[in-house]
């Protein structure tokens, strides 16, 4: 699992659009990547409606917010316009970006176990490094909780 002070890993993704995004190119600006295992569900909804709420929030802060999860472009799409959601959400199709940042847990049905993906949110400072990773994470109050940690991380941290 990834932790604080860790290199955040490089990735490639699609959004809804089908436009390519890669974390290298948000250098400079912060990022909270966050990880939910499905488009439409209760929980998720719940999440990315809290994102939307809290979004201007995030942006005057200098942060992107990305969500990312398993579904493809077209579900995201129907997703993203359903909820009037302000930020992209990028296809993991090959769970190879959960994996990667540890956002993947097991779950076993009928005696088989299977890679399932799990709520982890991760903020990543402007030079590409870990600065919060959230695992298992509960969504009533979390993006708000992540401004409070925002505001406060540059101070704690010493970065001006």
């Amino acid at each position: 699992m990834l932790k604080i002070g860790d290199a955040a890993p490089l990735f490639e993704a699609k959004d809804e659009t089908g436009t390519s995004v890669r974390l290298s190119d948000l250098r400079g600006r912060k990022v909270v990547l966050y990880f939910y295992p499905m488009d439409g569900t209760p929980g998720c909804t719940a999440e990315a409606c809290s994102f939307r709420d809290t979004h201007s929030h995030f942006v005057d802060r200098n942060t992107t917010v990305l969500g990312i999860s398993g579904d493809g472009e077209r579900s995201h799409r129907r997703f993203k316009a359903r909820h009037g959601l302000p930020f992209s959400l990028l296809s993991d199709p090959g769970r190879k970006i959960a994996r990667a940042y540890g956002a993947l847990g097991e779950r076993r049905l009928l005696g088989i176990r299977f890679a399932w993906p799990r709520r982890a949110t991760f903020v990543i400072d402007e030079k590409g490094v870990v600065e919060a990773a959230h695992h298992s994470v509960r969504v009533p109050g979390h993006a708000s909780a992540l401004l409070d940690e925002l505001g406060e991380s540059a101070e704690r941290l010493g970065i001006e």
